[in-house]
């Protein structure tokens, strides 16, 4: 049974709100229960921003995470924030074009990404979010490539001409080692 816990972290315009959007248009291409709950900061650009984002195979009770299984930290402040939360045996994936500091914790898989140098490589470098969406899909497996690939190409369809590079980026997360 999948019951997937997710919280998706960082400044206000790095696609914080979209990545976790994508996780839950994935799960929900594929069946599942989902639900996606955003938070702001007080600031509008360059605030910190969330979202918690449940994948389930049941009804989901509660929008809301007090120990996500996974979380993806788009910058530092993030990442110190919600670092402790993360239950034992859960993933960390951090964005190291932005982190450089390691995460100590050894009872959780850590995924260092450089999504900003990844994106740049991908052709567009506001893909950074997908980049990240792609090496979560291959971390955890929760949601199947096909299905992140299919909500790209939906969430795309009234910019067809971002589409490809959208598509690289999710390869080149999905592909880091």
């Amino acid at each position: 049974m999948i019951n997937e816990k997710i919280i998706v972290a960082g400044f206000g315009g790095q696609g914080v709100l979209s990545l976790g959007q994508f996780i839950a248009y994935s799960a929900i291409h594929e069946g599942k229960e989902v639900t996606w709950l955003p938070a702001y900061g007080p600031e509008m650009r360059g605030g910190t921003a969330n979202c918690s984002v449940v994948v389930s195979d049941e009804t989901v009770a509660s929008p809301i995470i007090s120990i996500p299984d996974t979380l993806i930290a788009m910058n530092k402040p993030s990442l110190y924030k919600f670092v402790d939360r993360v239950k034992p045996g859960g993933v960390i994936i951090v964005n190291s074009s932005l982190i450089t500091d390691k995460v100590e914790r050894t009872d959780v898989k850590v995924l260092y990404v450089d999504a900003g140098a990844l994106a740049i490589a991908a052709g567009n470098a506001k893909t950074a979010n997908i980049v990240v969406l792609g090496a979560y899909i291959k971390a955890t497996g929760v949601i199947t490539k096909e299905s992140a690939i299919a909500a790209i190409e939906k969430k795309f369809s009234d910019k067809p001409k971002v589409i490809p590079a959208n598509i690289k980026a999710f390869e080149l997360g999905y592909n880091i080692e």
